[in-house]
């Protein structure tokens, strides 16, 4: 019923490329917010970016501007994270959420998400 269903994970080299991509039933997908979080061993869990799926909305976290972007599909329900430039403190569990952040609230807050993914490791190298 409720899916997100994320691939493209893997292995690189610092410096390298990963594109992720997340898809999802068109139930979650009209709940307003797609975002990408991640979580390394040890460590809370992060939004990194995040896209409002009819207004294009994006936000990103500050370590990730200009390396990463975030995108969307209407037609496959789907949102792409494009990761260039990895680095090894990139390396972490990468999750896609669903959800509708409040008015004032920022969108990369985790608990603000319903839907969750079942993640997909990222692994980066030095």
């Amino acid at each position: 019923q409720v899916q997100l269903v994320e691939s493209g994970g893997g292995s690189v080299q610092a410096g390298g490329s990963l594109r992720l991509s997340c898809a999802a039933s068109v139930y979650i997908y009209g709940r307003n917010w797609m975002g990408w979080f991640r979580q390394a061993p040890g460590k809370e869990r992060e939004g990194v970016a995040a896209m409002h799926t009819s207004g294009g909305g994006t936000y990103y976290y500050d370590s990730v501007k200009g390396r990463f972007t975030v995108s969307r599909d209407n037609t496959k329900n789907t949102v792409y994270l494009q990761m260039n430039s990895l680095k090894p403190e990139d390396t972490a569990m990468y999750f896609c959420a669903a959800g509708r952040p409040g008015s004032g609230v920022y969108p990369l807050t985790a608990s603000e998400y319903v839907y969750w993914g079942q993640g997909t490791q990222v692994t980066v190298s030095s």
